[in-house]
């Protein structure tokens, strides 16, 4: 028979070593780069992935935010100017709370819909519909 002891030396060995903040919605840090006079995003497409948005409407509110030209290629973001990463992390949270976060039970489980001119922020979680200003 074996003890309890040695049951839970073996299910906790068998257990992650990493853990995580405990958060369900976990944004990866911005990996930022600047050559010249440009800024350059690398993980933006991994951003946008996990806020569940369009890479083009991200970068579209960004651009607008900044008030400069930015281009997307593949995974990363490149925007004209010098932009220090506390700045796009600032603009983040600002995009998350307008576009991602549900006003009403404060979950990021939205989608944005278009609906004729208007968009809307509809919560999977809790069915909510509200509007939001168009990027």
């Amino acid at each position: 028979m074996i003890s309890y002891e040695e049951l839970l030396k073996r299910a906790q060995s068998k257990l992650p070593k990493e853990k995580g903040t405990g958060e369900r919605f976990e944004i990866p840090r911005i990996n930022s780069f600047r050559i010249g006079m440009r800024t350059i995003i690398n993980n933006f497409k991994e951003i946008a992935d996990a806020l569940n948005r369009d890479p083009r409407h991200l970068i579209k509110f960004l651009t607008n935010e900044m008030a400069t030209a930015g281009t997307l290629e593949e995974t990363r973001a490149t925007f004209q100017g010098k932009f220090p990463s506390n700045t796009l992390e600032r603009l983040l949270d600002i995009y998350i709370e307008n576009f991602v976060m549900c006003p009403v039970c404060k979950r990021p489980d939205t989608n944005v819909v278009r609906e004729k001119r208007f968009s809307f922020l509809v919560c999977e979680a809790c069915g909510a519909k509200s509007s939001v200003k168009s990027v």
